[in-house]
């Protein structure tokens, strides 16, 4: 399992290393950046909700301990998509930032989505399972709300093709009527 992580890990970082590889040659690098990062948030959201799936269909219940490290993968890339925003978009004008959040709809949800990351990542140690115990599942449950304002937020930002986010919002519908139709499945069984 070790090398599997370690692998996967290295995996993780290819988004990352190609986005750097191809910010010369983008006519605005600021806007590839921050789409790039975007994007793989979203990517690494979708991957992470699909662990548990992909588990139980293929019973390779190892895969559960891979959903950690590639959901703090989507909360790495929703950092630097959030400070690349911040910083290289609105070089840390907080008024102007503020401005954008509350005037446009898709940095609202967007922000609304990254807001709700950090306690999942703050709270994905061990040591902090622990300590919030039934709570801690409770709290991971935003993983939900998150990816739906994820892909909303990608949805509103595209003006006129909406291709690429409705086929994000096909495999996110798929992943959650997958999760609603196994816990209906499980009531009926404890019923």
């Amino acid at each position: 399992m070790r090398r599997l992580k370690t692998v996967v890990f290295l995996l993780c970082l290819g988004p990352l290393a190609w986005t750097a590889w191809r910010v010369p040659a983008a006519v605005n690098p600021v806007e590839y950046v921050t789409h790039q990062t975007g994007l793989w948030a979203l990517i690494f959201l979708l991957i992470t909700l699909s662990i548990t799936p992909l588990r139980r269909i293929t019973g390779h219940n190892e895969l559960i301990r891979l959903r950690r490290m590639l959901g703090l993968f989507a909360f790495f890339h929703a950092c630097l998509h959030f400070l690349t925003w911040l910083a290289l978009d609105h070089q840390f004008d907080l008024g102007a930032m503020w401005h954008d959040v509350v005037k446009r709809p898709f940095i609202t949800v967007g922000f609304s989505a990254f807001v709700l990351l950090i306690p999942l990542a703050v709270t994905s140690t061990d040591a902090m399972m622990r300590r919030l115990k039934r709570n801690w599942a409770r709290l991971h449950r935003l993983i939900y709300p998150i990816a739906i304002l994820a892909v909303l937020h990608f949805w509103w930002l595209v003006k006129r093709d909406i291709t690429e986010p409705a086929i994000y919002a096909v495999v996110l519908a798929m992943l959650l009527g997958w999760r609603i139709d196994a816990w209906q499945r499980r009531r009926r069984t404890l019923a």
